[in-house]
């Protein structure tokens, strides 16, 4: 199970972070990627770290302002978004994907929501002044 926390409502311009936590499986022997969806459009990919080793994946119109990183020891994955901004409300997803190494040999992105076997209930953040 993933469970995000985190989200809420914030000024332009301010910060958060938010957590995935796992239970029932270890988060680090698995590729984790948070999506988020805005009233009224497609779920998107924002950030994507890889298992064993911490490759980050961002895509370029949230490069620089979204942090994706890990704690293992707590078996959580977090997503820090700062320089907020109206177009970041939506509602965040995190979600999780078992790859072997043999199947994924050069540690490619995984880009597509098929490629997830795990997904969070998801947690709204709002920006507005």
């Amino acid at each position: 199970e993933l469970v995000e926390s985190g989200g809420g409502l914030v000024e332009p311009g301010g910060s958060l972070r938010l957590s995935c936590a796992g239970s029932g499986f270890g988060l680090e022997f698995y590729y984790v990627g948070w999506f988020r969806q805005a009233p009224g459009m497609e779920r998107e990919g924002v950030a994507e770290i890889s298992s064993d080793h911490g490759r980050t994946y961002y895509p370029e119109h949230v490069k620089g302002r979204f942090t994706i990183s890990r704690d293992n020891a707590k078996n959580t994955v977090y997503l820090q978004i700062n320089s907020l901004e109206p177009e970041d409300t939506a509602t965040y997803y995190c979600a999780a994907a078992f790859v072997a190494a043999d199947d994924n040999p050069d540690d490619d992105p995984l880009l597509l929501e098929s490629e997830y076997d795990y997904w969070g209930q998801g947690t709204q953040v709002v920006v507005s002044s």
